[in-house]
């Protein structure tokens, strides 16, 4: 009934009618912005306007349409439901790791979305739930825990909640000796914590209007929230601020950061006192990161090393004319990462474009973790005690599910702690490989490619390829137990490790972004025409999926190429590259400068911008088959930017394919956490992408399994 409602009104749009099966068209208001000698024209400048009851309209009709459409793939979509919810472990704990005098981990329960967090004595005692988020949810259509912080002694748990996916946390406050909440609240904040030492201040960072942490407040439990004292506020636009306690317990630490300068400052967390000190000024282009180890500082910095090297400072005197060099900067390893306990130090370093983790002692020497596979994803767990000699690390690959280790860190000696159970899966049935692709300036770029060893290659498989590549996020070539559907069905699944990642160090990152972004989409590009040359697939059988700066190049690669893709879905999608980063008000986009460049005072970064900036570059064309998402509680990419460009796309469109926006109108940009709801979401995804690349779903092996199917149907 609501669907036919919708299609009887005219509310900003032309009407929506289920017997014509059009999509919603939007009135087109004539928006001018003069700049730098040319004037931007923007017929749906409007919706943005959140408030307007003819946007709201217009984004429910785009539901309607897109669910209307995808009808045809309900049964379909039930299929790989019940295939990825067969595979999951319903009932299941994560691996526990000890903090104190506890052993902390969380647990889910068949039939409930969400997590319950738990801990119990070491080495032996009983359960004790710290959190129950299904019961906290109810009543909430969006529901996420930010993070679970212990106070030092133990006694109460800071809980940081976001119930409409804005990302503005409510943080809560548990007293886990009673098992009840303090009647403290701490409401509308970035969801950072940190406890002091002393178990009962607690640190928090507040949001600015433009949704950017910006304060360091220290609150003490039981007292009044107008009372919290100030400790920092940065008031430099282009910079977040987040705070921490050192594994040590001895320091507070407050960063600033932009997206290439750094400041760092510190308190001792046993003294009330609220003044700060400078570890090192900043100054633009020196990226820095701090750790604590008894009498030093350990710096992490590029200083003088692109690549990153390691130093000490003495606590009393942390700046740069007291530190001593521990790790040197090498050309051909990117350090990403430190992380400091008593007798032994972890590094996190990437080399060969491949991650790597050493456990190392102060005396030099070292030893790295082993691993085995072509392309996979290593990284620290949780390790939150100091004075330890075990280190907890993940390690994944396309086709290993997720395991935490335990590396004994005196003899070597590893334990697989837990690996993520997966129902009925076989690895031995697929492969990974990492190839190097060579991109339009001869830059070969690395390519992870997944499919089952019994793959034919003769142009006719159908394909994936995945990408994100910006703000020197390497890409994570890790399992998705959802993804063995698409390999069942006989897909290649590629994932591009594009300039724009660290993947292959620094250089990686800087040449891919600014004014060298579109090395970003060319190397995507390459690596399309990669798997076409080799037969993995052709044109008409191949997909592509990103999201949020992933769904930018999603967005680049369908402008600059149409043809080379059938199909592509881009999630929560940074389209509207050029208005976006003209409005200082909206969400990170001063912070953002550094990343694109500043369109309004730099006449260059302009043109540079808008000649790829997806929404001004859709002309007429014939575009693949798409699929736009968007949420509307999303601070990060506002709603409208999916919104204007599905309009702009189906009005240029010169073939007909299909182009859908779904929009979630309770959620924001990270989309359902819901378990059961992110499930269903991922099914629809899969479903359209095989339904647009016309793909035979595949006849059960026996007839028992046929009428399982069929029952699963009927059911849903």
């Amino acid at each position: 009934m609501m669907l036919r409602s919708l299609c009887l009104v005219t509310l900003g749009f032309s009407s929506f009618s289920l017997a014509q099966f059009t999509p919603p068209k939007a009135d087109k208001i004539p928006h001018q912005t003069p700049i730098h000698g040319t004037v931007l024209q923007d017929d749906y400048f409007w919706l943005r306007q959140r408030e307007n009851p003819k946007v709201i309209d217009l984004l429910k009709a785009e539901r309607a349409y897109c669910d209307q459409f995808m009808s045809r793939t309900t049964e379909r979509q039930n299929t790989l439901y019940e295939e990825m919810l067969d595979r999951l472990q319903q009932t299941d704990e994560s691996a526990p790791y000890r903090e104190g005098k506890f052993v902390y981990y969380n647990k889910t329960e068949e039939g409930k979305p969400y997590r319950i967090y738990c801990r119990k004595p070491y080495p032996d005692g009983k359960e004790q739930v710290i959190f129950d988020a299904n019961k906290a949810a109810k009543g909430h259509r969006n529901f996420r825990v930010g993070t679970i912080d212990i106070s030092p002694d133990s006694s109460i748990a800071a809980i940081a909640i976001d119930t409409d996916g804005e990302e503005k946390y409510t943080i809560i406050l548990r007293d886990l000796r009673v098992d009840a909440d303090l009647p403290d609240k701490l409401e509308g904040l970035s969801g950072d914590i940190a406890w002091g030492a002393d178990g009962r201040s607690i640190f928090y960072t507040t949001l600015d209007e433009a949704h950017r942490p910006d304060k360091v407040y220290r609150h003490l439990v039981l007292t009044d929230r107008a009372k919290d004292a100030l400790v920092y506020h940065e008031q430099d636009e282009a910079f977040f601020v987040s705070v921490e306690l050192s594994r040590s317990q001895k320091f507070i630490l407050i960063n600033s950061s932009s997206k290439d300068t750094s400041e760092w400052r510190y308190l001792n967390a046993r003294l009330a006192a609220n003044n700060t000190t400078v570890i090192e000024p900043r100054r633009k282009g020196h990226e820095y990161s701090v750790d604590h180890h008894e009498n030093r500082f350990l710096i992490l910095t590029n200083d003088g090393a692109p690549n990153f090297r390691l130093v000490e400072a003495p606590i009393d005197a942390p700046g740069m004319e007291s530190w001593r060099e521990m790790l040197p900067g090498r050309s051909d390893v990117l350090l990403e990462s430190v992380e400091a306990f008593k007798s032994y130090l972890a590094v996190v370093y990437r080399q060969n474009g491949l991650p790597r983790v050493s456990i190392r002692t102060y005396a030099g020497m070292s030893r790295d973790i082993p691993t085995s596979e072509p392309s996979y994803a290593i990284a620290p767990y949780v390790n939150p005690d100091y004075n330890v000699k075990h280190f907890l690390y993940t390690y994944t690959s396309p086709i290993t599910p997720s395991s935490v280790y335990e590396i004994d860190m005196d003899s070597g000696d590893t334990k697989l702690l837990k690996q993520q159970p997966v129902i009925g899966f076989e690895p031995e049935l697929y492969t990974v490989e990492l190839v190097q692709v060579p991109s339009a300036d001869g830059q070969l770029v690395p390519l992870t490619i997944t499919h089952r060893k019994d793959l034919v290659r003769n142009g006719n498989a159908p394909a994936l390829l995945s990408g994100y590549a910006a703000y020197g996020f390497s890409a994570m070539p890790a399992f998705s137990s959802a993804d063995i559907s698409l390999l069942d069905r006989g897909f290649v699944l590629a994932e591009a490790h594009c300039r724009g990642g660290s993947d292959k160090g620094r250089s990686w990152y800087e040449d891919g972004k600014l004014m060298r972004k579109k090395n970003t989409f060319n190397d995507f590009i390459a690596c399309a025409e990669y798997l076409i040359a080799n037969q993995y697939t052709s044109p008409e059988h191949l997909a592509a999926r990103g999201g949020s700066a992933g769904g930018l190049l999603m967005g680049a690669v369908a402008t600059m190429r149409p043809d080379l893709f059938e199909v592509i879905v881009a999630e929560v999608p940074f389209v509207d590259v050029i208005n976006t980063m003209l409005d200082r008000t909206l969400p990170l986009t001063v912070t953002e400068y550094d990343e694109w460049g500043n369109p309004e005072k730099d006449a260059a970064a302009f043109q540079y911008i808008r000649s790829y900036s997806p929404y001004d570059n859709t002309v007429p064309a014939k575009y693949p088959n798409m699929l736009l998402t968007g949420g509307l509680n999303d601070p990060r990419v506002s709603y409208w930017e999916p919104a204007k460009w599905a309009q702009k796309l189906r009005e240029n469109n010169t073939g007909s394919n299909e182009i859908l926006f779904k929009v979630e109108l309770d959620a924001g940009h990270a989309g359902h956490a819901d378990r059961y709801a992110a499930l269903r979401d991922e099914a629809f995804v899969q479903a359209f992408i095989l339904d647009r690349l016309r793909v035979p779903e595949p006849e059960p092996k026996d007839k028992k399994e046929k009428e399982k199917q069929r029952k699963r149907r009927k059911q849903s």
